[in-house]
C-alpha cells in the first residue's frame, strides 16, 4: 500500500493546486469588477493511515509517539474576504458605493431577496432603479405627499421627466425703504358717480298733454243793446268791458281788450240797462264758462261782474253800476317768453322725476293752456311706491331755460286742465323743480337704476354679466364678473365694486382698526369711512383706504354689460374724483404659488399711517384678484401695521400673514404665507419703496434629476428648484457575511451559515454609509494573488515529482520478474 497511497496522496495536492490556482484566476480574473470580493482560500489535512499508537511510559520504557502516516490534503474553505474595496468617482449620479459593512438589497426575477455589493445602477423603462443586470434595488418606496412609506420594501422609483411637483409660498421676505417723511396718509380718494334714481317710482306720462297758447275772447263780435228800463245805470256813464274764458279748474285763460260803452237813454233817469251779446265761444269746448270784468262808471280798474254758462247763453245783462265784485279785480298778468314746461305726481312726502310736457310754447302777452294733465297711478300690491294725491306744474323763466320752478299745484281728482299766467319775478321765488327726482337707495334693484341727460332717463343695467374693471393706485385692477339678476339690489353692487377694489374696512383689522379719512369735501361734513355709501342726493359714493397708492377710481368704460343675447353695453355711472387722496406710500406687485403651482398675483401697499417722536408706523394692505372665497370675490386679503424705531431699524409687526382662499379649485385653501418686514428699512428716503426680493413657492415643475445621500435618501430635484425625497435606499448586514452563497453577477444569497439579514438605514447601527456619484472597485490584491500562484505552482509541480518518484519505484518493481 505504500506506494499506491504515495500515489493518492499526491493526487491530492495536485488537486488542492488546482483549486488554488482556479481561485486566484478568478480573483484575477474579476480585479476590474465593481463591488467583486476576492476570494481566500483555506486547506487541511486529509485522512491519516495509523501504524502505530504509541505508548504510555512505564517503569521500564520512556512511552512512544503514535506512527501516522497523512494521507494528502483537502479545500477546508474558499469564502470571499470582504475588505473595503477602494472608491472611485463615478460619471453616473446613480452610482453608489458601500464605505463600511452592508450589502444593497435588491429583487432577483424570481423575486428573492438578494444582496450586492455593486452599486452601478441604472434605471428601466418603468423608472426603477436596477443593477447592470436588470435586479431591482430595494428599498422605501414614498405617497403622495412624498413621505416614507416604511412598511415593506420595494423597487425604488425615480420617474425623472414625468413626475411634477409644486411648492406652496410660506414666506415672502420684503425690501425697500418706508421713510419717516412726507405726509402722514390721514386723506383718502373719495369718487361719486352721477345722482342716479330709481325707475321703480312712476313718472307721470305726458304723452297726451296738450300745451297751448290760451285763447283770447274776441270782444269784437261782441254786440251791445241798451234799454231805459230794467236797470238803474246812469245816462252818460262810461262803462269799460273784458272778457276771459275760465277752464274747469277756475283757471282764466287770457283776458280780452276792453270793450267801451256809453250809457245812453232819453227819459234821463238812472234806469238804464246794458246787454252783452253774441259772447264768443270756444270751439274746442275745453272752456265752458266766461268771466265778464267791467270798470265803475267812469273808472280805468277792472272788476269781476259776473260769471255765465256758454254751454248755455251767449248773452250777458248788466244792470247795476255797483254789481262789480271790488274784492275780484281781473287779474291782468301775461306772460311773454319761450316757455317749457314738467309735471311730477307729488304728495306731502316727496314727488316723482319730472316728465317734460311737449315742446317749448312760444307767447306773447298771453297765457299758456295745459290740457289733459296726467293722473296719479294707483299703487298695486306689489308696488314699491306711494300713493300720489296731486300734479305740481314747474316752467322755466323767459330769462332761463334750464332751471325750472314750481307753478302750481292741482287735484288731479277735479281738474285735468291748467291755465298758467304767473309771472316770472313770482315762481322764481318757489321751489326749483328735481330734475333727478327719487334717489336710488340700497334696496333700489339694479334694472330700475337710471341716470338723467337733461329731461331723459336712461336705464342703466339690465339682466347679463357686468364687467368691472377699475384702476388702484394708478394700476389697472383685474377685471372682475358680476351677474346682474332680477332681484340684484344695489347694495350688492356697491359690495361687488368694494371688495374687487380692495377697500378694508375697520373689521377688518379688529386689534388695529383700519382708519377713516379727512373730509376735504367743501360743504361736506360726512364721516368718509372706507367703503361704499348712498350720499342724500342719491350719488354712490366709494372712499379708498388712505393714502395716494390706496386711491381707487373708476373711469368712463369702467363697466361692460354683456345680454344673455349677445348685446354689448358700456353703463356710465358718471363716477368723479370729490376729494384726491394724500400720504406717503407704496406699492409692490408680485408673485405667490398654491399648492399646485398656480401663480398667484399679490398686491401689497404700505402707507404711512401715524408719525411721532419715537416711531414711525405705516400700515399694510394687501390684495389679490386670485382670492377665491366660496362665494363672490373679495379682493382684500389681509393688512397689518409695521412700526420702525427712531433710528429706522424694524421694530415689530402687528400681523404679518396673509390668507388667499382658493376655495374653487383643488389647491389646498386658504393658502397662508407670511410676510417678512426685517430687511425693509425706515431711514429717510424721497420716496418709499417696496419690492419683494424673494419668495419660497414655486411654480409646477419636472423631476429633473436626483442624487442619493449618505443616508440612503433618494432626493429629487425639479426644474423648478424643489427638492423632494423620492425613496430609501436599506442596506443589509450579515453576521457572518463570509458564510453567503454566491449566486454569480456580484450576487450574494443567504447561506445556512451566513445568518439572517439584518435591516437597516445606511450609517445607523454599523451598517455601512453610501457614497453617491461613486463605486466600490474590486478588491483584488493582484500583487498577494500572483505569489499564491507561483505557491500553487511550484506546490504542483511539488507533487507531480511524488507521483514521478512512485512510478520509477513501482517500475523497478515490476523489473524483478524478469
Amino acid at each position: 500500500m505504500g506506494l499506491a497511497s504515495a500515489l493518492s496522496t499526491a493526487l491530492t495536492g495536485l488537486t488542492a493546486a488546482e483549486t488554488q490556482i482556479d481561485v486566484v484566476g478568478n480573483n484575477l480574473a474579476n480585479s476590474q469588477t465593481v463591488g467583486f470580493k476576492e476570494s481566500g482560500i483555506s486547506f487541511t489535512t486529509q485522512f491519516l493511515q495509523n501504524l502505530g499508537l504509541g505508548s504510555q511510559p512505564t517503569s521500564t520504557t520512556g512511552g512512544t509517539n503514535p506512527r501516522q502516516t497523512g494521507l494528502g490534503t483537502q479545500v477546508a474553505e474558499i469564502a470571499p474576504i470582504f475588505t473595503q474595496g477602494t472608491i472611485q468617482t463615478s460619471s453616473s449620479a446613480s452610482d453608489v458605493a458601500l464605505q463600511g459593512d452592508g450589502f444593497f438589497v435588491v429583487q432577483s426575477s424570481t423575486g428573492e431577496p438578494l444582496y450586492t455589493r455593486s452599486g452601478i445602477f441604472k434605471t428601466n423603462s418603468q423608472n426603477e432603479l436596477v443593477t447592470v443586470n436588470g435586479n431591482r434595488l430595494l428599498g422605501y418606496a414614498v405617497d403622495d405627499e412624498f413621505q416614507l412609506q416604511t412598511t415593506e420594501l420595494v423597487p425604488i422609483e425615480v420617474p425623472v421627466g414625468s413626475v411634477r411637483v409644486a411648492q406652496a409660498t410660506n414666506n415672502v421676505i420684503l425690501e425697500g425703504i418706508l421713510p419717516p417723511t412726507g405726509d402722514v396718509a390721514n386723506t383718502a380718494e373719495v369718487v361719486d358717480s352721477a345722482i342716479l334714481g330709481d325707475a321703480s317710482i312712476p313718472r307721470p306720462d305726458t304723452s297726451g298733454v296738450q300745451v297751448n297758447s290760451a285763447p283770447v275772447p274776441n270782444e269784437g263780435l261782441v254786440t251791445i243793446a241798451q234799454a231805459d228800463s230794467g236797470g238803474s245805470h246812469v245816462e252818460g256813464d262810461v262803462y269799460r268791458y273784458r272778457f276771459a274764458y275760465v277752464d274747469a279748474n277756475g283757471t282764466e285763460a287770457t283776458v280780452s281788450e276792453q270793450r267801451t260803452v256809453t250809457v245812453q237813454g232819453a227819459d234821463g233817469n238812472p234806469n238804464n240797462s246794458i246787454t252783452l251779446n253774441n259772447l264768443p265761444t270756444v270751439t274746442s269746448g275745453e272752456y265752458t264758462q266766461m268771466r265778464v270784468y267791467r270798470t265803475e262808471p267812469n273808472g280805468n280798474r277792472f272788476f269781476r261782474l259776473g260769471q255765465i254758462d256758454l254751454t248755455s247763453t251767449t248773452s250777458f245783462v248788466d244792470n247795476n253800476p255797483t254789481g262789480i265784485d271790488l274784492d275780484q279785480p281781473l287779474d291782468q298778468g301775461v306772460l311773454t317768453g319761450n316757455y317749457s314746461y314738467l309735471v311730477t305726481f307729488a304728495n306731502a312726502n316727496g314727488e316723482t322725476r319730472p316728465t317734460p310736457i311737449g315742446t317749448p310754447v312760444n307767447v306773447a302777452e298771453g297765457r299758456v293752456h295745459l290740457r289733459n294733465l296726467p293722473t296719479p297711478p294707483v299703487p298695486g300690491p306689489g308696488d314699491t311706491f306711494p300713493a300720489y294725491d296731486s300734479v305740481r306744474i314747474y316752467r322755466n323763466l323767459s330769462t332761463d331755460s334750464s332751471t325750472y320752478y314750481l307753478v302750481d299745484e292741482i287735484n288731479p281728482n277735479t281738474t285735468s286742465e291748467f291755465t298758467d299766467n304767473v309771472a316770472d319775478s313770482v315762481i322764481r321765488q318757489n321751489a326749483q323743480a328735481d330734475l333727478d327726482g327719487p334717489s336710488v337707495t340700497p334696496n333700489t334693484l339694479l334694472t330700475d337704476v337710471l341716470i338723467r341727460d337733461e329731461l331723459n332717463f336712461e336705464n342703466l343695467f339690465q339682466l347679463g354679466t357686468l364687467s368691472f374693471s377699475g384702476r388702484k393706485g394708478g394700476r389697472a385692477l383685474e377685471t372682475q364678473q358680476f351677474t346682474i339678476g332680477a332681484s340684484t339690489t344695489v347694495q350688492e353692487l356697491m359690495d361687488f365694486i368694494r371688495v374687487t377694489s380692495g377697500i378694508q374696512r375697520a373689521a377688518d383689522d379688529p386689534a388695529n382698526p383700519v382708519p377713516n379719512s379727512l373730509n376735504t369735501i367743501p360743504g361736506d361734513t360726512s364721516a368718509l369711512t372706507p367703503g361704499a355709501t348712498i350720499t342724500p342726493d342719491g350719488r354712490i359714493r366709494f372712499v379708498s383706504n388712505n393714502g395716494v397708492d390706496n386711491a381707487v377710481t373708476i373711469g368712463l368704460s369702467a363697466f361692460v354689460l354683456t345680454t344673455p343675447d349677445g348685446g354689448i353695453a358700456t353703463p356710465n355711472l358718471g363716477f368723479s374724483t370729490k376729494q384726491d387722496a394724500k400720504g406717503q406710500s407704496a406699492a409692490a406687485d408680485f408673485l405667490v404659488y398654491d399648492s399646485l403651482g398656480v401663480p398667484i398675483n399679490v398686491r401689497v401697499t404700505a402707507v404711512m399711517e401715524s408719525r411721532t417722536g419715537t416711531a414711525t408706523t405705516y400700515r399694510w394692505f394687501a390684495d389679490s384678484a386670485d382670492n377665491d372665497p366660496l362665494n363672490g370675490v373679495d379682493l382684500s386679503v389681509g393688512t397689518g401695521l409695521v412700526t420702525f424705531d427712531g433710528q429706522g431699524n424694524y421694530l415689530t409687526a402687528t400681523n404679518t400673514q396673509v390668507s388667499i382662499d382658493r376655495r374653487n379649485t383643488p389647491a389646498a385653501s386658504p393658502l397662508d404665507f407670511n410676510l417678512d418686514f426685517t430687511s425693509i428699512s425706515g431711514l429717510e428716503n424721497q420716496n418709499a419703496t417696496l419690492a419683494a426680493s424673494r419668495q419660497d413657492g414655486s411654480s409646477a415643475g419636472t423631476l429633473s434629476s436626483f442624487t442619493i445621500g449618505e443616508d440612503g435618501i433618494v432626493r429629487g430635484a425639479f426644474s423648478n428648484g424643489v427638492a423632494r425625497t423620492l425613496g430609501q435606499v436599506r442596506l443589509a448586514r450579515f453576521s457572518n457575511p463570509a458564510g453567503l452563497e454566491q449566486r454569480g453577477q456580484n450576487m450574494f444569497a443567504v447561506g445556512a451559515n451566513s445568518g439572517l439579514p439584518v435591516e437597516g438605514n445606511p450609517g445607523e447601527n454599523g451598517i455601512a454609509t453610501l457614497v453617491s456619484g461613486a463605486v466600490e472597485l474590486s478588491n483584488t490584491d493582484i500583487g498577494g494573488n500572483l505569489i499564491d500562484l507561483v505557491l500553487a505552482t511550484t506546490q504542483y509541480r511539488g507533487n507531480t515529482r511524488v507521483i514521478t518518484a512512485a512510478q520509477q519505484l513501482l517500475e523497478e518493481l515490476l523489473n524483478l520478474r524478469r
